[in-house]
């Protein structure tokens, strides 16, 4: 009776295999992507074989196997871009993938070959290698503005100022203050309001050219006033 049950626990093993957990490990292309996988090394006589496959852990060995080692150095290799970058000899196992692709997702298994039967050390990992990310953040604007310095409008008007032409002191209509106290001060003022009359601009009011008018008139009486009395 014990054999019998003996003899069915070694078949369902054989034909069910062990039951192995399964990890996710998630990578992104172009990127190097390292699956972890230890065991415990207590003394130089613990370090055994291991192997990585393209599958899920099988009862023995490892399916499409992608690199071995005998503990101490890599003895396959599959490929270059599958390394194993840990300290063998201290039971760092863990599988390096350079330059990871999409097409590298999947299931890898990590099998640690102890001795006895049913010993060994199984672990699956799903691998998920995602493709890089891309900012869809929209491109910053930069929008350059104008202000105009305090209390000044955006709008500047423009008015035309006409200006006159400034006339001097000595271009201005001179008035005698007090009456001629004698025949040269009259003369003088005579020459004075001539020259005044004539130093004007041209383009004048109507009115001014009457006033002119008088003035040469008044002046031109008082000039013969003037050369009567002295003769």
């Amino acid at each position: 009776m014990f054999s019998y049950i003996c003899l069915n626990w070694v078949l369902l093993v054989l034909f069910t295999g062990s039951t192995v957990s399964e990890l996710l490990v998630i990578g992104e292309v172009g990127q190097d992507v390292t699956v972890p996988c230890y065991y415990s090394v207590r003394n130089r006589n613990a370090i055994t074989s291991m192997c990585w496959g393209r599958d899920r852990c099988p009862n023995s060995k490892c399916s499409q196997p992608i690199i071995w080692t005998d503990g101490w150095k890599v003895t396959e290799q599959h490929s270059s871009r599958y390394q194993l970058n840990g300290d063998l000899q201290s039971g760092d196992v863990s599988l390096t993938i350079i330059n990871a692709r999409e097409a590298d997702s999947g299931i890898y298994c990590c099998r640690v070959e102890l001795p006895g039967w049913f010993n060994d050390q199984l672990i699956n990992y799903k691998l998920v290698v995602n493709k890089a990310r891309i900012s869809t953040a929209s491109p910053h604007t930069y929008t350059s503005e104008q202000t105009s310095a305090p209390g000044s409008t955006s709008e500047s008007s423009s008015t035309a100022t006409r200006t006159w032409p400034a006339v001097s002191a000595s271009e201005a209509p001179q008035t005698a203050s007090a009456p001629c106290s004698g025949p040269s001060d009259c003369l003088d003022v005579a020459e004075n309001l001539q020259n005044t009359s004539v130093s004007l601009p041209s383009q004048q009011h109507p009115e001014h050219g009457l006033y002119i008018g008088i003035g040469s008139c008044a002046a031109i009486l008082l000039i013969l006033i003037l050369a009567l009395f002295l003769t």
